[in-house]
């Protein structure tokens, strides 16, 4: 199938870049749809082309004739509405239309410059949009059409507050598009809500992985990671690896760690300017870089040609950021390969991405690191430490028998105020 065949007009089609000579599944489930003015619920892995998805139609309904912000897409990160922005804009400029990105991490003056060229449509994340919606610097009033890119993060209680008084300063009567690769059970009723008599999209099985990843899962002590990860880039030789921490004194942490061992490595994460994350990001791209680590600021909707190599230093808390995590390799028709260390103390993270997935994920050991470290028994280890000194505390108080007993003694640490 060719998009000729899509309902797009001449206009669409003249402006695609010559590189796209035929849409993805989702592409070709969803662009009818949404021209037809249908609201979707589309889920759709990473990788798949779902930008475009939305991004056609939403460039064709289009009328530049008509003053105003006519169409909205909200993405819950920077680097996103940068991907984002950057799609759009390749198609939308031959078509003359006028694409502004409202995010944090910019100079607001310059952001408000940029809308002073009237864009007829803004990608933008929660809270930058809204605050220039309070002090009246944007207006919502004209928005007929609403996408919500990775829409299961913009729905969780973080985004969600903004999210919905955002739409309540639109149109009741807009179209509305959710986009996402993973929608848990628990956030779907609340995307439903936004919806109106939707068109569900499928065009992969919901919170599935790439079928081209190839996972492996290796079982190591927990303060061997550094090291295997070390074994595992220097064994291996791949010129581009993304590494994927869950804290950001970790991945500054990690990335010294393989300075140190001779890795050409930089470090990623929300404490980084808006500058330097471009920069850093920029130098991963070209090459120039071998390894980024980063946290999940990465994890969702940026596209890095070809990446062949994913890893997990450790598994994220949260099961849909697995699938995520694992996305950013495989892309577009890529093989790619996505390795987890995992530690005893992680199996409960295993268990629920392999719930969520329904795959069997086995774990298995890494020639040269041993597992000495003891599956856990279910205790915490705050529980495991303190239990012994509550014991004899207990026994102690049992022996004492008047008040002056119980006093400290002199030479005791007085607590801090």
């Amino acid at each position: 199938m060719t998009f000729t065949a899509l309902n797009l007009t001449p206009a669409v089609l003249n402006a695609l870049p010559s590189r796209l000579s035929s849409p993805t599944r989702i592409q070709t489930q969803a662009i009818p749809a949404a021209l037809a003015g249908n609201d979707l619920l589309a889920m759709a892995q990473t990788g798949s082309g779902k930008t475009l998805a939305f991004g056609l139609p939403l460039l064709q309904r289009v009328e530049k004739d008509n003053g105003g912000i006519q169409g909205v897409v909200l993405v819950p990160t920077r680097e996103l509405a940068a991907q984002v922005s950057t799609a759009l804009q390749e198609i939308a400029s031959p078509m003359g239309i006028n694409i502004v990105m409202l995010c944090g991490g910019v100079a607001p003056a310059l952001q408000i410059a940029e809308l002073e060229n009237a864009p007829q449509l803004l990608v933008a994340t929660p809270g930058r949009l809204l605050d220039f919606l309070n002090q009246n610097i944007v207006s919502l009033k004209g928005v007929n059409q609403l996408v919500l890119d990775e829409a299961d993060r913009l729905l969780e209680m973080g985004f969600w507050p903004d999210v919905q008084r955002l739409i309540a300063s639109m149109p009741a009567k807009r179209q509305t598009l959710l986009f996402s690769a993973t929608l848990p059970a628990e956030l779907e009723s609340a995307a439903l809500a936004l919806l109106f008599k939707p068109v569900r999209i499928e065009a992969h099985e919901k919170n599935s992985v790439v079928e081209d990843i190839e996972e492996r899962l290796y079982l190591v002590n927990k303060g061997s990671k550094a090291q295997a990860l070390i074994a595992l880039l220097k064994q291996h030789g791949w010129q581009q690896v993304l590494v994927f921490v869950s804290e950001r004194n970790a991945a500054d942490a990690l990335a010294k760690k393989l300075a140190k061992a001779g890795v050409s490595v930089a470090a990623l994460h929300g404490d980084k300017d808006q500058a330097a994350r471009e920069s850093t990001l920029a130098e991963f791209k070209a090459g120039n870089i071998n390894v980024l680590v980063s946290t999940d600021l990465l994890s969702r909707g940026i596209h890095i040609d070809a990446l062949p190599v994913v890893i997990n230093a450790d598994l994220p808390p949260n099961a849909p950021v697995y699938v995520h995590r694992v996305g950013r390799t495989a892309r577009a028709g890529e093989n790619g390969l996505a390795l987890s260390l995992v530690c005893h103390g992680e199996q409960e993270a295993l268990n629920a991405i392999r719930t969520l997935t329904g795959r069997a994920l086995a774990l298995v050991e890494l020639d040269g690191f041993p597992v000495t470290d003891k599956p856990s028994d279910g205790v915490s280890s705050e529980e495991r430490k303190r239990a012994p000194r509550d014991k004899k505390a207990n026994r102690r108080s049992n022996t004492k028998r008047s008040i002056k007993q119980f006093k400290p003694k002199a030479n005791q640490e007085k607590p801090s105020r």
